[in-house]
């Protein structure tokens, strides 16, 4: 059974015939993340088909993703914590003529945003997409009011999504986390209303005034230290990778005092100490629901925040390696659908490369079909092991195809070499499966 089979297994789209099309596409997509609809395909007829399947106005996105949710959460059931990223991007469709497109950060921008929820466990292994927001917005008329759904709800009502999730599984504690726009009273008002069924960790975007007179930094910062924490940033955004030294203070303070009831968090303000000469000071401000009283704790929480980096590389994978902005659909509500596929898609290349960093010696055949691993080492000209080799040992190979050197200081291989060595593995099984289904060999 094909990776997708299993992950989808559950579809139910009122058809076999769409359950199985649904499938095929995923298959193919996968296999030619960065091609166009009609290149992914095998042929024509197969080509129609899958934009017959897009167009299909009677099926949603969330159909389609249905079994990867249900999936998801078995996967979150194994594990004690899940982190839940929650953030938003923009996909830019501009100069494409496609139906329900709206402006993005400039009006004259064309496209839409994609808002999902990333779970991964804390040594960010990703374990699926369990929510989503699309939409378009609409143009602003002359009084610059724009009109329809205020987006600020969009991250309330994903902490809702996860709260009902962690009801779901008790044993499993969740953690909403979100960057300085998910900075909002009303999230901490909502979950506080909700009695913190899932914890939340926010970047702080607003230095509020306090209840009890001050601002909500300086007070911060007027406590004594609880310690120091190092560890290493990655390189990226214009920087270089370095060594980062901060100095951590964490206060529990009462953000809003009403009738509604006292609101208390824990703000933790972590400050860079000697950063390099020329280099901005690496500065973090978090809220959380969570006590931090002593400095494990802090660095807990810390720890989390850092790993909010991985939906910044799924959505990565999704522009780059998926290439969803070049799609050419008639409209948005075929995008969406695509869209749906992709996501699941741009998870699973994240999860090997994961996998293949934290549990490298996990089997291979746990996530990859034998013809696939066996592709891995014919096309680097090895031959295959009897025994099933270890996950790492073929997404090296893997990667190695996409342009990852393997050198003995070259670390891992990331995303991308993987996303490019993955084409090569599907189309040297494809040709294999044609030659036996021709009698060739």
């Amino acid at each position: 059974m094909s990776w997708a089979a299993q992950e989808f297994e559950t579809l139910d789209l009122g058809d076999a015939r769409l359950n199985k099309r649904a499938v095929l596409l995923a298959e193919r997509l996968a296999a030619k993340p960065t091609a166009s609809i009609p290149n992914a395909c095998s042929n024509w007829t197969e080509t129609i088909a899958a934009y017959r399947f897009l167009n299909n106005d009677r099926l949603s996105w969330e159909d389609v993703m249905q079994p990867h949710w249900q999936a998801s959460v078995q996967r979150m059931a194994a594990h004690p914590l899940v982190l839940c990223l929650q953030d938003t991007t923009e996909l830019d469709y501009n100069g494409q003529q496609m139906q329900g497109l709206g402006p993005l950060s400039y009006e004259a921008q064309r496209g839409m945003y994609l808002h999902p929820t990333y779970v991964i466990t804390p040594q960010r292994e990703p374990l699926g997409v369990t929510d989503a927001w699309m939409w378009a917005r609409e143009p602003k008329p002359l009084d610059g009011q724009r009109p329809g759904v205020v987006e600020s709800l969009r991250w309330i009502e994903s902490y809702e999504r996860i709260a009902e999730q962690a009801a779901q599984l008790p044993q499993t504690r969740h953690v909403c986390i979100s960057d300085r726009e998910g900075d909002i009273m009303a999230l901490l008002e909502r979950a506080h209303e909700l009695d913190y069924p899932a914890d939340y960790l926010v970047r702080c975007k607003h230095n509020r005034v306090l209840p009890e007179g001050g601002k909500l930094w300086q007070n911060v910062m007027d406590s004594a230290p609880l310690g120091c924490v190092r560890f290493e940033i990655a390189a990226g955004r214009g920087r270089k990778a370095r060594s980062v030294k901060q100095e951590v203070r964490v206060r529990r303070v009462v953000v809003k005092d009403s009738r509604q009831g006292r609101i208390e968090v824990s703000c933790l303000i972590a400050t860079e100490i000697d950063p390099p000469p020329g280099v901005q000071p690496v500065v973090w401000r978090l809220l959380s629901n969570r006590q931090a009283v002593t400095l494990e704790q802090a660095c807990e929480l810390i720890d989390w925040y850092r790993a909010r980096w991985e939906i910044e590389l799924f959505f990565l994978v999704l522009k780059e390696g998926c290439q969803v902005q070049r799609l050419q659909l008639g409209n948005t509500q075929a995008l969406q659908t695509a869209l749906a596929l992709y996501m699941v898609i741009a998870w699973r290349i994240n999860r090997l490369m994961r996998l293949g960093r934290t549990l490298p010696e996990l089997p291979a055949d746990l996530l990859l079909e034998t013809q696939e691993w066996h592709a891995a080492f014919i096309l680097n000209k090895k031959k295959p092991p009897k025994e099933v080799p270890q996950l790492n040992t073929v997404l090296r190979l893997i990667a190695q195809r996409g342009g990852f050197l393997a050198r003995k200081g070259d670390g891992e291989p990331g995303a991308k070499t993987i996303w490019l060595g993955m084409q090569d593995v599907a189309a040297f099984v494809a040709g294999v499966r044609y030659m036996r289904e021709a009698g060739l060999g």
